[in-house]
């Protein structure tokens, strides 16, 4: 389980596990329309910062993140994360799994945002 410990008043030590990977994983699948964009940008952007240096924060993608701590780090000023490279691949692994569906959850919801119909080109 995430360990957090908080250094002082402006300083935390995160540290987290390969089973933090497995929890953050089994929650964005559960609430897969909530989490379906910050799957999105795992997946695309993790390789960017290959892997193990991605940062949650670098593009708004930290809910799963910090439901795991059960806390909100932005509350202090600077923060350490310690975890080993297993944590970071078998998230990205996770975020493979569940990237297509999200993109299809993201589309439908975009569309249903513009009021548009997706079966519009079916005719009758």
């Amino acid at each position: 389980m995430a360990h957090v410990d908080i250094i002082d008043d402006t300083t935390l030590r995160i540290t987290l596990r390969l089973e933090d990977a497995t929890t953050m994983i089994q929650m964005a699948q559960r609430e897969q329309v909530e989490y379906a964009q910050e799957i999105i940008t795992i997946y695309e952007k993790m390789p960017v910062f290959e892997y193990t240096h991605f940062c949650f924060y670098a593009y708004d993608s930290a809910r799963l993140f910090e439901r795991v701590l059960g806390m909100d780090p932005k509350a202090y000023l600077s923060f350490s994360l310690d975890a080993p490279e297993s944590f970071f691949y078998a998230l990205y692994g996770g975020m493979v799994a569940l990237y297509e569906s999200s993109l299809q959850l993201v589309q439908q919801a975009d569309v249903a945002g513009a009021g548009l119909d997706v079966n519009a080109h079916v005719s009758i």
